[in-house]
């Protein structure tokens, strides 16, 4: 019986350290940083340079371009390119403004198509976030109450998914209205801010554009989610089975 406890013991240790710490956090959890926003701040950076280094921008945006082009089809590339071809280092950045704001958009049309998909609607809000994050400087030079506003509504977006918990214990349900309430106030407030006469994003595949390699192999590890935790029901299964016959090996002899 010690034998076997002390296996028992070991299995829990096992399951215990098999579990991210990050699972039981309930905030925007790590956004893998949003690529198009990183873009946006590097292409900044060049350009503020003197004289501004258009080559380089150009340099960075290629790195997201086929992104942009995937989702929102190839006007906004062409008007960012035709920017820095001529130079205009407004004209450049005031585009990629946009294309931000149309990112935040799609994100957030998606968390509503897939609302009841708990782990990739807090995955698509955190880069929305981070999308946001980095237009929140320009929003601060403009109008700071509004920004703090926007924040909030991110916050009230957040609550609103809700948490289904582990095995129901901390569960929260979720709340749609909220949540359209949440986007609706910030797409119309970035909508004005940024002089976008409307918010579509052009053909997009969802499927292709919210579920990539990376976060295919990391969605395992979000226990709030019950499926994920067959892996480790099944590991502990076989390591308490294990012990069991060595405890009926060991009392036979």
């Amino acid at each position: 019986m010690r034998t076997f406890r002390l296996f028992f013991y070991i299995a829990m240790i096992v399951m215990i350290h098999l579990i991210p710490l990050k699972a039981f956090a309930y905030s925007y959890g790590n956004p893998n940083e949003e690529a198009v926003a990183e873009a946006y701040k590097q292409m900044k950076e060049k350009l503020n340079e003197q004289p501004p280094n258009f080559a380089a921008a150009k340099e960075i945006f290629g790195t997201v371009k086929e992104e942009i082009d995937m989702h929102m089809g190839s006007e906004p590339s062409e008007a960012v390119l035709g920017a820095i071809e001529d130079k205009d280092r407004q004209a450049v950045t005031e585009n990629m403004e946009k294309i931000l704001v149309l990112n935040v958009a799609r994100r957030l049309d998606n968390i509503e198509k897939n609302f009841d998909q708990y782990d990739t609607s807090k995955r698509l809000l955190a880069k929305a976030f981070a999308t946001y994050e980095a237009l929140s400087p320009v929003l601060q030079g403009k109008d700071p109450a509004l920004d703090k506003q926007l924040r909030t509504e991110f916050d009230n977006a957040l609550q609103s998914l809700g948490n289904p918990g582990l095995f129901g214990v901390g569960e929260k349900k979720s709340d749609i209205n909220a949540f359209k309430q949440s986007k609706e106030t910030i797409l119309t407030a970035l909508q004005k801010q940024f002089s976008l006469k409307s918010l579509e994003v052009g053909h997009f595949s969802e499927s292709a554009s919210e579920k990539p390699d990376e976060v295919r192999k990391k969605e395992w590890t979000d226990l709030s989610e019950s499926k994920n935790w067959i892996p480790l029901i099944v590991i502990v299964a076989i390591i308490i089975g294990a012990v069991l016959i060595y405890v009926r090996r060991r009392k036979r002899t």
